[in-house]
């Protein structure tokens, strides 16, 4: 870990301190307000010493309860995560306070100050986490703090990753050697790069590469303190959330299903259909002036609905089950036949069961702006609202795709399909199918509100950026 990471993580305690005392004392001051004394006078006795005799203790029991749930964790959690447990955290520390007041029978004399406290204690940690995590951020773009990685792989996904890490300095990384293969020479000239002081990470981005070369690579790591990190394959990436559990002394892995079972799954439907409906209200303008322009542009009907042969359009939903699909028409009418016929030399993403046309020359003049902005793909909204689809998951795929998938492939139909999702914001028609789908499981694996929240809202950015539209 770097030391400017654990300074960082050293003055959370102090900056916290700081915080939750600035919170009581504005707390204690909204009180005495005009705007406040007006609607309620101020009928007890209590001066700002004897509120700090009682509020310094209180601030050590939030510190304290900080700890408990990780909040001093030398491992960076996403923002969602961290400012949720500062709220999960500030409250059972206020509900440990109340009941403590309860139980040895004294009583505070301003409930308003003690609910006031707590809600700006949340407000002032969260901002004040915010504004470390921006001096970090910051510190990054002038190297301090940045980890220095070396890529090994010949491979996509090693492509990707290196370009990632040279224009996007805030992940807090820094590309300072590539090599196609781990062997001898490889280990020798790493080995100097880490006497040099020029090297703090190894990332193997081939998820195909031999066991023999990953463990050598793994003992190497170990051998001369490097932190490894590997891009999951698609069996780790199944086995992402697994419980180890010892019979006879051995070591019995245990996969855990998804976090959509359940309550997960009862929430996210309630989410959908609440999302959805707020969004079919915002977006029908759209929807409306999208209808009009595709009659006027070209002869044919609104809605994508139905194929040549008058037979309904069909796309794979949770468990393998077809439904009928609906979207706006992107394409000439009669034309969605040659998709597999005249325009199959053009398909660019052969190995894959996905089929995608650059410049197919099906799309109407219409088709092609709605499809760039992803407007052809608005009434999706509708069949969220009926069950078929959720806001959030994998794509949903044709009938024809699914049939030609592998078994291991089949796991991202174990939840509905979604309007976006995890690979639709990492580089939609861009990725190629075996991404895609480790995408798509990590999203199943590690689903919670707060996934889907980030998705929802990165969406939209990826949209006018036009990243890998189709």
């Amino acid at each position: 870990m770097k030391r400017s990471e654990l300074a960082f993580t050293l003055a959370l305690v102090p900056f916290d301190f700081f915080a939750l005392t600035a919170a009581a004392t504005a707390a204690f001051f909204a009180r005495y307000h005009p705007a406040f004394t007006q609607i309620r006078p101020v009928i007890f006795d209590l001066n700002l010493d004897s509120y700090f005799t009682v509020v310094t203790p209180i601030t050590l029991l939030f510190i304290l309860i900080f700890a408990i749930t990780g909040l001093y964790s030398t491992r960076r959690s996403s923002v969602g995560r961290e400012l949720s447990r500062i709220a999960l955290a500030c409250s059972a520390a206020m509900a440990l306070v109340f009941a403590i007041s309860f139980f040895s029978r004294v009583l505070f004399e301003s409930r308003f100050i003690a609910l006031a406290a707590w809600i700006l204690a949340i407000l002032f940690v969260c901002l004040t986490r915010l504004t470390v995590r921006g001096l970090q951020r910051s510190l990054l773009h002038v190297g301090i703090g940045t980890h220095r990685v070396v890529v090994i792989g010949d491979t996509t996904v090693a492509r990707a990753l290196m370009e990632e890490f040279k224009h996007k300095r805030r992940l807090g990384f820094r590309l300072v050697g590539h090599f196609n293969t781990f062997n001898k020479n490889v280990a020798t000239h790493l080995r100097d790069m880490k006497r040099r002081d020029q090297l703090d990470e190894i990332i193997l981005a081939d998820p195909e590469a031999t066991r023999r070369e990953t463990l050598e690579l793994i003992a190497f790591t170990e051998q001369e303190h490097l932190v490894f990190r590997y891009s999951a394959d698609l069996f780790t990436a199944a086995v992402g959330r697994s419980i180890i559990h010892m019979y006879a002394g051995v070591p019995i892995i245990e996969v855990q299903k998804t976090p959509l079972d359940g309550w997960g799954a009862i929430y996210k439907r309630l989410f959908d259909v609440a999302g959805a409906s707020v969004l079919i209200l915002l977006s029908s303008p759209i929807m409306l002036v999208t209808a009009i322009a595709i009659k006027l542009d070209s002869r044919g009907p609104v809605f994508f609905s139905k194929l040549d042969d008058g037979s309904p359009v069909e796309r794979m939903g949770q468990g393998g089950r077809p439904f009928r699909y609906l979207k706006f028409r992107s394409m000439r009418p009669g034309t969605h036949s040659m998709r597999y016929e005249e325009l199959a030399a053009h398909d660019t993403r052969k190995g894959s069961p996905l089929v995608k046309i650059k410049n197919d020359p099906r799309i109407t003049r219409v088709g092609s702006f709605i499809r760039t902005c992803s407007i052809d793909e608005l009434p999706e909204f509708f069949l969220v609202l009926t069950g078929h689809m959720s806001l959030v998951g994998p794509r949903p795929h044709l009938p024809e795709e699914v049939d030609r998938y592998k078994p291991e492939q089949r796991k991202v139909m174990t939840v509905k399909p979604g309007i976006t999702g995890m690979a639709q914001i990492s580089g939609r028609a861009d990725l190629d199918f075996d991404s895609e789908v480790r995408l798509d499981t990590y999203y199943i694996e590690h689903w919670s509100p707060w996934l889907d929240l980030y998705i929802l809202l990165r969406t939209p950015l990826v949209v006018l950026l036009g990243r890998g539209a189709s």
